[in-house]
């Protein structure tokens, strides 16, 4: 990167903090999207507190996430979701990580459109099969055939993450270039 595009991207993000009021941005999109590995990259940018809401779950629940799903089954996870984000809403200049059904619940939703800016990190179903398949945490992914049960996923929740403020594309690239594309596509939205 030469000296100018460093200084373009700092007056991008120097131009997107002062837009953003303090407002958080969070992260929505499937499992695999890429939004905690961006999320990172982007807070950092923005010099911005970063926040996983899986991560805070886990530390509210003292459990993992396939721990509460085994013990206490979806619906009770979502509750929890709701009201870990409904906290994390209230930090200022903050960058949140969702887990990929967070947007779906209308009332977490409603949250996030009211509080905060919403940015869908899409990825084609082959990006996320690739990466959701390295790891084995995933417990909506616990079936016979885990692919079909993404393309379900995709084909239910594409739709709602549809109405984020933002859509960014989550691609095979350095996840700094698609943070960079957030800041672009986010500043387009705030002018």
């Amino acid at each position: 990167m030469t000296k100018s595009e460093s200084a373009g991207k700092s007056s991008r993000a120097k131009t997107l903090i002062e837009r953003l009021d303090g407002r958080p941005l969070v992260l929505v999109g499937m499992m695999g999207a890429g939004k905690t590995t961006v999320g990172r990259r982007l807070a950092a940018r923005l010099d911005r507190k970063f926040l996983d809401s899986d991560e805070e779950i886990e530390k509210a629940a003292q459990m993992t996430i396939p721990e509460i799903f085994a013990q206490r089954g979806e619906p009770e996870f979502r509750a929890g979701e709701m009201r870990v984000i409904s906290r994390l809403l209230k930090e200022r200049d903050l960058v949140l990580a969702t887990g990929g059904g967070a947007f779906v619940n209308p009332e977490t939703r409603a949250m996030v459109k009211a509080e905060a800016v919403s940015v869908w990190l899409k990825a084609d179903i082959d990006i996320l099969f690739e990466r959701v398949s390295r790891r084995s945490n995933r417990p909506l992914l616990k079936t016979a055939n885990p692919r079909e049960t993404l393309e379900k996923l995709i084909e239910d929740r594409y739709p709602i993450y549809a109405e984020a403020d933002v859509t960014v594309l989550s691609r095979d690239v350095p996840q700094d270039a698609v943070a960079g594309d957030v800041i672009a596509a986010v500043l387009a939205k705030l002018r």
